[in-house]
């Protein structure tokens, strides 16, 4: 049940990231006015995306991958590429991703022009949306 509520979070996580990056790179070329509608799309993008990584900490210490590492140990887990993209690579990255948007959101309240605020959310979200698709397990998430 878990790691359907993940996979289900997850779609709509990289579905409103994607769109906050989009918002950001129109605001910025399009020199528009950072609004209170700007800065509800970003911080709804933080919260969305703060709540999949507690449902994915979740998921990861009760998934069959974890067990495998606490029955064989981390070498063991290492040496085979399925567990090692859900026991290290996916979860690092994510725990990167959301850092960056959480650093985004954080640095985007400093700027003092609207092209600073966009262009921020632009940088750090945009990073974190590159970071997320590259550690989707895509064989198992598009089966979902």
């Amino acid at each position: 049940m878990i790691k359907m509520l993940h996979s289900g979070w997850a779609y709509i996580t990289l579905i409103i990231l994607i769109f906050a990056v989009v918002n950001a790179i129109i605001g910025l070329n399009s020199k528009k006015e950072f609004t209170d509608k700007d800065l509800r799309i970003s911080l709804f993008t933080l919260i969305v995306a703060h709540i999949q990584l507690i449902i994915g900490f979740i998921a990861f210490f009760v998934s069959a991958q974890f067990e495998y590492v606490l029955d064989n140990g981390m070498g063991a887990a290492m040496k085979e590429p399925a567990i090692r993209l859900f026991v290290v690579e996916h979860p690092l990255m994510m725990i990167l991703a959301i850092t960056l948007i959480t650093m985004g959101f954080s640095k985007h309240k400093k700027q003092n022009t609207d092209k600073g605020k966009f262009k921020t959310i632009a940088l750090y979200y945009g990073l974190g949306l590159l970071f997320v698709l590259s550690r989707i397990p895509w064989s198992q998430w598009l089966s979902f």
